[in-house]
């Protein structure tokens, strides 16, 4: 027992220096995030701490309606981001578990798009899909629309489908990798005795491969969600002016000529962090509270 603590105390003092710069990097900024947010703004003579930052938000006749809109906004689009990259990388897995001899190959192509940057991947989008890009003038040349002008709005459109086909071409990859990786070591002979029992392949997938799988699936795809609403880049490029998202929002406000609305942008940077710390929660609760088959 003695030997046992004393490696674990050995093995956190070698990633004392490690967690020491990642909690003063992350904490040191939260914290700094919350009293701006709070109005603590020396430099221009605001020392007061108070809640009218949350409360203009929220309520005032200034930000709530950006801000609500923003925020269902937001959601929904990480949201769907998430479900589809998640349905397709598993897809995707299955498909390339299924391919003897040649899985090696599909799983790099599955991974080729990882290094590209997601701005990248926005610019890419935008001139493929928007109203004057490649498939727009393609169709109009081949005549299937009258103009490039006619082709459906699939980039900064208030639904956000760009922005979603952006994400889920970066993340699929991704999720797709942890599964595939999860479903190599999968104990086949499981598999096969369902499949001698009777049971069909949704029975399969859904009983056996998926219990197995959804621990390595919920973590990936928590992680797309955090990355997605909280990131700017894309929703920047690819988003309209209303509804915004709310990272676009919070950095706009950062950067107004107008000192007083930074108050307003962390405020609205540490709703995003809460909003993205209960969805954890949330997952850490189901985890924990989900039944243990041992």
């Amino acid at each position: 027992m003695s030997s046992a603590s004393l490696s674990r105390r050995q093995f956190l003092l070698l990633l004392a220096p490690a967690l020491a710069l990642v909690l003063l990097l992350f904490g040191g900024g939260l914290a700094y995030s919350v009293l701006q947010s709070l109005g603590w703004q020396p430099l221009i003579g605001r020392t007061t701490l108070s809640l009218d930052a949350y409360a203009n938000l929220l309520f005032g006749p200034n930000y709530r309606d950006v801000f609500w809109s923003g925020l269902l906004f937001s959601l929904w689009v990480s949201l769907a981001s998430t479900v589809l990259s998640a349905v397709l990388a598993v897809t995707v897995a299955l498909l390339i578990l299924q391919a003897a001899g040649r899985s090696r190959f599909w799983a790099f192509l599955l991974q080729f798009n990882l290094p590209v940057p997601h701005l990248v991947a926005a610019i890419g989008l935008l001139f493929l899909l928007s109203q004057s890009g490649l498939l727009s003038r393609g169709t109009a040349a081949l005549g299937l629309t009258a103009a490039p002008a006619d082709f459906p709005v699939l980039v900064r459109d208030t639904t956000g489908i760009g922005i979603i086909l952006a994400y889920v071409w970066k993340e699929v990859p991704f999720i797709g990798l942890i599964v595939f990786g999860v479903l190599q070591t999968l104990n086949t002979s499981l598999v096969q005795a369902a499949r001698n029992l009777g049971a069909n392949g949704w029975q399969r997938f859904r009983y056996i491969i998926l219990p197995l799988i959804a621990p390595s699936l919920l973590s990936s795809s928590l992680i797309v969600f955090a990355f997605t609403f909280g990131a700017y880049e894309i929703p920047a490029l690819l988003g309209v002016r209303y509804p915004r998202a709310l990272p676009v929002t919070a950095l706009l406000l950062f950067n107004d000529a107008d000192l007083n609305s930074r108050t307003e942008a962390m405020a609205l940077s540490v709703i995003i962090t809460l909003v993205t710390a209960l969805v954890l929660g949330g997952y850490l609760w189901l985890r924990d509270s989900a039944p243990r088959v041992d």
